[in-house]
């Protein structure tokens, strides 16, 4: 591979909520848990599912179906984690499902499709074709600048 093609190149973690793709970029994730107990925290906002023990660390979980604005999931399965590191420490996004690592070409980054709500639109910063799918990009700082 030249040095020019793998500098197009992007990395991202790649997850599902509902029926959506979503991909956060590599740097962004400290690891992906799959499903961790959680410990509820009262009267906390929605977007707070609660507090997960990560090695001795307290993490805060959120809904990431409630930030996008998505119904409460149907499914009998327990949600998974994407633990981001922001400014505050790592946070947990709790997601479907934990999909791959993907690198996609940075020359196919695409504006968001208007079909998307709007509330999921403002926590998005573009998208990528795949084949058969679109991997939607989450932006952290604005998921995490929501107010709790």
């Amino acid at each position: 591979m030249s040095q020019q093609t793998s500098q197009q190149l992007e990395s991202y973690c790649t997850f599902r909520v509902d029926d959506l793709l979503f991909g956060v970029e590599v740097c962004q994730v400290q690891e992906v848990i799959r499903t961790h107990p959680t410990t509820s925290v009262p009267l906390a906002p929605a977007v707070v599912h609660g507090l997960m023990n990560l090695r001795g660390q307290i993490v805060s979980a959120l809904n990431l179906r409630y930030v996008l604005g998505m119904p409460p999931s149907q499914s009998e399965r327990k949600p998974m984690n994407v633990v981001v590191r922001s400014q505050e420490g790592p946070i947990s996004l709790l997601v479907d499902e934990i999909g791959d690592v993907v690198q996609v070409d940075r020359d196919r980054f695409e504006p968001l499709p208007e079909t998307l709500q709007r509330q999921q639109r403002e926590m998005l910063t573009g998208a990528f074709k795949l084949d058969g799918k679109l991997l939607l990009i989450l932006d952290i700082e604005r998921v995490l600048a929501i107010p709790v």
